[in-house]
């Protein structure tokens, strides 16, 4: 089965879980589970249903025409928490115990939902997003992580890609963003009939029932129903039972053509996000297709798959989740180590891609129209290195040499290389996309681009330099 295939497969799998589109198939394979390892979050799992830690403080905050109810608290980065439908801000309770030891912390109930403010409409993610961004200026934020889960997940994407700069890292839990890879296959699951669910009709039928109502998602969507549990249940349901709570609900479901529309014609335009995104599923709703739909639009993705726990992961496993945020929080990418020994590093393509481009630097030809990406350690100091270089059509790097031996891999474009002090006395081999060559230490070679540009990933030993052979200069 090929990997498209395979991916529609599982796709045709998804249900919903509230606002989040779950897998319900138990066969599906999962990616190695979060241990509970973590004395901290296990402590949160503890904690009474919904008691923020004192010090904590309630605020509302006008912001992009509309006020919202936000919990802060705590000292040190901030951290945003976006909570998702069927639930409110309450939800991240054991979160934000844990996370205030080290962090700012700000809770906002989504537009209409919670205690915000009665909204009837602004309810596209889009717009949405500006609401979080008003909170966080109100708050003197510049920057913040990101944390959410079912429809504040479509928030926190709308968020990051229009303000980048503003989020630093972005957790997604258990449901896809609209418009962002197979969105149209999962729309055909019959059980998303609630989508189309809404108006002022449904609202009536609705109104007075709003228990049993959520608990059609609270139950389907639980690995074990009994998590999620009396007391939470009645408290959900008073707050969705108040005015104007059920039709903010709906709003949110009815703005989802609109969001895949925004959705999509953003990631056309800018490109998939960049900042490191953490995808958590529970293992027996979305998981390990979670980080799936999520490389769609991110470029830099790690995945979690928590494990006997359904859609509800707060309420169901709310000590590994904790344990998992906080671990993808805590974490920096890993330093090259001194010395000649390898580190860790793992890419995608899409990361390579949008890692930043610089000029000449060690180890390269010094030539003013070729770029550099430097992709692993540093070539001017001991120990391994990889870099790019892209190089322009119509260029030609004169004979040289390097201190170190090197190997060359042709990513893109041709490329025309050459053993030799001079072109003309040697032979010339084309390369493509794929081809191999070596650059042994001392050894005289040359290289050229003609009608197209090129691209070529260089790995060596450092120290490295470039000292081209007498009487050639850089061209």
């Amino acid at each position: 089965m090929t990997t498209a295939n395979a991916t529609r497969t599982a796709f045709r799998r998804l249900a919903l879980a509230g606002a989040a589109l779950t897998v319900i198939a138990t066969s599906m394979v999962a990616a190695p589970v979060f241990a509970q390892t973590a004395p901290a979050a296990a402590a949160a799992s503890a904690r009474p249903v919904f008691e923020f830690p004192a010090g904590f403080q309630t605020r509302e905050i006008a912001a992009n025409g509309t006020t919202l109810h936000v919990r802060i608290g705590g000292s040190g980065p901030a951290v945003v928490l976006l909570h998702g439908y069927g639930e409110t801000g309450d939800m991240w309770a054991p979160l934000a115990a844990d996370l205030a030891r080290d962090h700012t912390v700000i809770v906002p109930d989504l537009r209409g939902m919670g205690l915000s403010a009665t909204a009837t409409g602004g309810f596209e993610k889009a717009n949405e997003a500006e609401d979080i961004l008003g909170v966080m200026a109100a708050l003197n934020v510049d920057r913040a992580d990101v944390v959410a889960h079912d429809i504040g997940n479509m928030v926190a994407y709308a968020l990051s890609a229009r303000h980048p700069d503003k989020v630093t890292r972005l957790v997604l839990m258990d449901a896809p963003v609209p418009g962002i890879g197979p969105w149209e296959e999962i729309l055909k699951n019959p059980l998303l009939w609630h989508f189309r669910f809404g108006g002022p009709d449904m609202e009536r039928l609705v109104q007075g029932r709003e228990r049993i109502y959520l608990d059609r998602f609270w139950n389907e969507f639980s690995a074990n129903p009994s998590r999620f549990t009396e007391a939470s249940r009645a408290h959900f349901a008073t707050l969705y039972a108040a005015p104007g709570r059920m039709h903010a609900g709906f709003g949110q479901f009815a703005a989802f053509d609109q969001d895949a529309i925004d959705n999509r014609a953003w990631l056309a335009t800018h490109g998939k996000l960049t900042m490191p995104v953490l995808a958590v599923g529970g293992a027996k709703s979305f998981g390990a297709t979670m980080a799936v739909v999520t490389q769609a639009g991110a470029v830099d993705v790690q995945e979690r798959v928590i494990p006997d726990a359904g859609h509800w992961l707060m309420e169901e496993q709310p000590a590994l989740t904790v344990a998992a945020i906080r671990e993808f929080l805590d974490g920096t990418p890993p330093a090259a180590p001194v010395g000649r020994h390898l580190g860790q590093t793992a890419m995608s393509l899409g990361q390579t891609q949008a890692l930043p481009t610089s000029g000449a630097g060690a180890g390269t030809s010094g030539l003013a129209g070729v770029q550099t990406v430097l992709l692993y350690g540093d070539p001017s100091k001991p120990g391994p290195y990889a870099f790019e270089i892209h190089v322009p059509a119509n260029t030609r790097i004169q004979s040289h040499t390097h201190r170190d031996d090197r190997f060359a891999t042709v990513i893109s474009g041709s490329w025309f290389f050459g053993y030799g002090r001079e072109a003309t006395d040697a032979t010339v081999r084309p390369l493509t996309t794929g081809g191999f060559y070596t650059e042994p230490a001392g050894a005289p070679h040359f290289a050229f681009t003609r009608d197209e540009p090129a691209v070529v990933r260089i790995t060596g030993n450092g120290p490295s330099d470039t000292v081209y052979v007498a009487g050639q200069a850089a061209h």
